[in-house]
């Protein structure tokens, strides 16, 4: 075997991986407190690029509306961020408008609800009082052991207050603590903001940057095989951010035209909250329906079991029918996969998995179907042995042969069981 340049450096390359691996799995805490200080130091950045990310589906459906004059590029590009700014805080404050007032209303409720029930306290009081001697002869019959339950008691009550002192020492920097990770948090919403808007208002100059990079240091096929994937999976997350704020205008809109119509309170509150709950990925709904029936509860409890109802109803009208077609079509991924998508995401990130996955399941999709498709058309396979094949059709029965009956024979009317005549 002839040991050329490029087999010397594949061995080598090879056996760093191994030794990278063995020693990565023999010091997981210290890789995995490098990579969390990693992130928490990029932190900015990557919420920059996700937030550019998101409000570059806007702004550029705006840009394709403004044309393509060169000449005034540049100012085209601005516009077109100050427009899709003001779009997106304007739907962020229209929302506020909608739900403040409904929650106010929802908190005067409240009080109004607890005023009665403070009002009614006496009188339940008395009813209570009247009962009383049932309730000592139902308590004598139970055999309660007084004196182990108020020892527990005290040894519950005793660690409370050692870890209440244990606390209260450390009080003052844990203070400091919680003023430190706000002062850390806004700083990095702002940092992540000022890079957001860099990246949008650069990003062809920094595609040209990134294309020229990946062609001085990789191979033209490996780099033109990258700029392939990155444009999929470009265009997969864009189409689904866009399906996804359609199907929660949608459902959203269900509920603000079906609950007045049963006669139930805050239509447009739970309208809302539904739907901006329902961004996550098929879940999302029933938190703003724990929510609206909540709400409603506190109005009349038999409205809210007919508003977990027809949440239900729409429900599965909703999974069935609007999400998979409108989701599943935007990504090119089939309804069943969008389903297993979510599965996989919830179990393995949350509520992010659950945004993240359905795309990258359907760049993975579109990438293995590429595939399939480029080995079948190497081997020259048929295209008829693809096709699913009819099943086969069960052999003909032979018709039964009647036996011809001797000419001139006459019958015996006597062995039918007939008289004669």
């Amino acid at each position: 075997m002839e040991f050329h340049k490029k087999n010397v450096w594949t061995v080598a390359g090879a056996a760093f991986a191994v030794l990278a691996g063995y020693w990565g799995l023999q010091n997981l805490t210290l890789l995995g407190g490098a990579l969390g200080a990693m992130v928490s130091l990029i932190a900015p950045f990557l919420l920059g690029c996700a937030v550019a990310f998101i409000l570059n589906v806007p702004m550029r459906a705006v840009e394709r509306r403004m044309g393509n004059d060169k000449r005034t590029a540049k100012l085209r590009r601005l516009v077109a961020f100050l427009l899709t700014l003001a779009l997106v805080s304007g739907v962020l404050a229209l929302a506020s408008l909608v739900i403040v007032p409904s929650l106010g209303d929802a908190v005067s409720s409240v009080s109004q609800q607890a005023q009665t029930f403070f009002t009614r306290l006496p009188e339940m009081l008395s009813t209570l009082e009247t009962r009383l001697p049932e309730l000592e002869t139902a308590l004598q019959t139970l055999d309660i052991q007084w004196t182990t339950l108020s020892a527990k008691a005290l040894e519950l009550l005793r660690d409370l207050g050692e870890q209440l002192v244990n606390t209260g020492v450390g009080g003052v920097l844990g203070g400091m603590s919680f003023v430190g990770s706000v002062v850390s948090g806004v700083s990095t919403f702002f940092i992540g903001l000022v890079f957001a808007v860099y990246l949008l208002l650069q990003k062809e100059k920094l595609g040209h940057q990134i294309r020229q990079i990946l062609y001085a240091l990789l191979p033209e096929r490996a780099a033109d095989r990258i700029l392939s994937v990155a444009d999929l999976a470009n265009r997969t997350f864009s189409n689904f951010l866009s399906g996804q704020c359609l199907e929660a205008v949608i459902l959203g809109s269900l509920f603000i035209v079906t609950m007045p119509i049963f006669k139930m309170p805050y239509a447009v509150l739970v309208g809302v909250t539904v739907s901006l709950t329902a961004l996550i990925p098929i879940v999302g709904a029933f938190i703003g329906c724990a929510v609206g029936a909540l709400l409603i509860l506190l109005v009349n409890p038999v409205q809210a079991l007919l508003f977990i109802v027809l949440f239900l109803v729409i429900q599965q009208i909703e999974g069935n029918l609007i999400y998979p077609h409108v989701v599943g079509s935007s990504v090119g991924l089939p309804s069943i996969w969008v389903l297993v998508a979510v599965i996989l995401g919830g179990k393995l990130m949350g509520i992010l998995g659950m945004l993240v996955f359905i795309p990258l399941c359907s760049v993975l999709y579109a990438l293995f179907r590429q595939f399939v498709k480029d080995q079948l058309a190497e081997r020259k396979i048929s295209p008829s042995k693809l096709r699913p094949q009819a099943p086969l059709a069960p052999p003909p029965v032979p018709p039964v042969k009647k036996r011809p009956s001797k000419p001139g024979k006459l019958k015996n009317p006597q062995s039918d069981g007939q008289k004669p005549l």
